[in-house]
């Protein structure tokens, strides 16, 4: 998987085109319409780039913006707009955007600014390891391993313990992974998300010391290093 990107943008036309485009181009991609589901996702949810519409219901994109930046999200983020006034687009960037493309535009332009805004903030889409502590997993050639033993996942497996990496030293809630691992937007009630955690966790803690994935009752799951 590449790196992730949220798309927060009501129109569905170019929410289309958009998310079409940028899953061509390997990117992991999660999409809302509504300003408020925008807030809660990139406030919760670890992300290499942001894509903010500047008009959503529930909330508009520069709100969503100045509350990320108080709260220190520092996700890199282009503001969608057909609003292209000079003042509407200092008005963006001065919100804390860190760059501002006009309704229409062409993918190839969004593909370009949106790589340059990674590679500015240090590449962090460039990342194709993630670790915790002795733990790895290699996006690329989708390899896992623990202190250099291989460990075979299947492919829902891989992508919850990506979640887990991406979150390292954080509780994730069982919300949060129905809606990243799985795209669920309700709970099924069922022990699905329990027989995956107790399937990863004997791959990657057994034969081994220390216990990495740590259950927090009533709260969610961390991967961790720390008891």
């Amino acid at each position: 998987m590449g790196a992730r990107v949220l798309v927060a943008e009501d129109d569905p036309d170019t929410a289309e085109y958009v998310l079409k485009g940028l899953r061509e181009e390997g990117y992991t991609v999660e999409h809302v319409a509504d300003g408020r589901d925008a807030l809660y996702l990139a406030s919760s949810s670890s992300f290499d780039a942001i894509l903010m519409d500047r008009m959503m219901p529930g909330m508009d994109g520069l709100s969503v913006l100045k509350a990320l930046r108080a709260a220190n999200v520092d996700t890199p983020l282009l503001i969608l707009s057909a609003l292209g006034q000079l003042d509407e687009r200092l008005n963006g960037l001065r919100a804390g955007g860190d760059d501002y493309l006009t309704k229409p535009f062409a993918f190839a332009e969004l593909s370009a600014r949106l790589s340059n805004l990674m590679r500015r903030r240090g590449g962090r889409g460039a990342d194709t390891v993630l670790r915790c502590g002795e733990l790895e997993m290699n996006l690329l050639t989708r390899r896992v391993s623990r202190s250099g033993r291989a460990i075979d996942l299947l492919p829902r497996e891989f992508k919850l313990l990506e979640h887990l990496l991406r979150n390292k030293d954080r509780v994730v809630t069982r919300t949060m992974l129905l809606e990243q691992v799985w795209d669920y937007r309700f709970d099924p009630h069922t022990s699905l998300i329990d027989t995956h955690i107790s399937r990863l966790r004997k791959k990657i803690d057994e034969g081994f010391e220390r216990p990495m994935l740590h259950t927090h009752r009533g709260a969610g799951y961390r991967l961790s290093e720390r008891a």
